[in-house]
């Protein structure tokens, strides 16, 4: 039953009212998501309603639940929407304004990524493109990338898809480290005896576990006795604590050892990059276009162009 906007039949408002209710479930809240009263907002659903000639919800104690009717319309309203939306992108990139929302998956810690730097001067520059930052594990943050789920991220490692684009950003060195308490002398501890005292690694959708599961896999061992977290902050901390070896961003690792918390190994040295990625079609993507151009504002070179991984 397709819906037909006229200026007599509904507004958007109305739409928004409908859909806004069908994903909250309750009209409290639609209310608050909306910045309306919940009696205006039931003025809105029930001459939307009352246009469309079908009851859209089922009202209970508990909440709104669709009818089936409104089940039916629910991906049509949606699909107008969206359209109207478009519409309104399409119109401001004529006047060389984007504007649209981006879904960011960060990983790391925000100092590193410069995420304070990248906000504003995102804001200052595009005012009218929403930001919005998912913190997560480096895996994550490919995995929701490929699927869509976010629109790009920052991403550690090697970025080895033939789908995906890159943007280099830095370098980033990692070291071995484990507690002072141990009471070691780095020089002289071999790596089968280091490799055989208890470790902490990230979870295995992180680029971190990949790294020290290429350290050991290049000595041809592996750890037997493992604590797992999920930052990298933490990871160093527990070094510091006496729980375990690890690897840790050089920058930490130097700061921790230069107040005598930890002990850097001498005998290895991982190297991997810091980029920002996204899906390699949306390259003409004028969203992202925009966020390419600020990253290299915020870092203060001329970045060499996307390059397909």
């Amino acid at each position: 039953m397709p819906i037909s906007i006229t200026k007599d039949a509904m507004e958007i408002s109305q739409l928004r009212a409908f859909v806004e209710i069908a994903k909250l479930g309750q009209l409290t809240r639609a209310a608050d998501r909306l910045h309306l009263s919940q009696p205006a907002l039931s003025g809105q659903l029930k001459a939307l309603e009352e246009s469309l000639g079908v009851s859209l919800f089922e009202r209970s104690s508990s909440g709104m639940t669709l009818t089936s009717g409104g089940r039916s319309l629910l991906a049509e309203a949606e699909g107008i929407l969206a359209g109207i939306q478009q519409l309104k992108q399409t119109a401001q990139q004529l006047q060389g304004r984007p504007t649209g929302h981006l879904s960011i998956g960060t990983v790391l810690d925000p100092t590193t990524l410069r995420v304070g730097d990248f906000l504003a001067r995102a804001i200052e520059s595009y005012p009218l493109i929403q930001i919005e930052f998912h913190q997560v594990f480096s895996g994550a943050a490919m995995a929701g990338v490929r699927s869509g789920e976010l629109d790009a991220a920052f991403f550690f490692g090697a970025p080895a898809d033939g789908g995906i684009s890159a943007e280099p950003l830095r370098e980033l060195t990692y070291r071995v480290a484990f507690p002072s308490e141990w009471g070691l002398d780095a020089r002289r501890i071999e790596w089968s005896a280091l490799a055989a005292r208890p470790w902490i690694l990230a979870p295995e959708t992180s680029s971190h576990r990949e790294l020290a599961m290429q350290l050991f896999a290049e000595r041809g061992v592996a750890p037997t006795q493992v604590t797992e977290a999920d930052n990298e902050t933490v990871i160093v901390n527990l070094i510091e604590s006496g729980v375990g070896a690890s690897i840790a961003r050089e920058e930490l690792a130097l700061a921790s050892e230069q107040e005598g918390r930890i002990v850097i190994w001498p005998g290895a040295k991982l190297e991997t990059r810091l980029w920002f990625i996204h899906q390699s079609s949306r390259l003409a993507d004028p969203l992202l276009e925009a966020m390419r151009a600020v990253l290299r504002e915020v870092w203060h070179e001329k970045l060499p162009a996307a390059a397909a991984a």
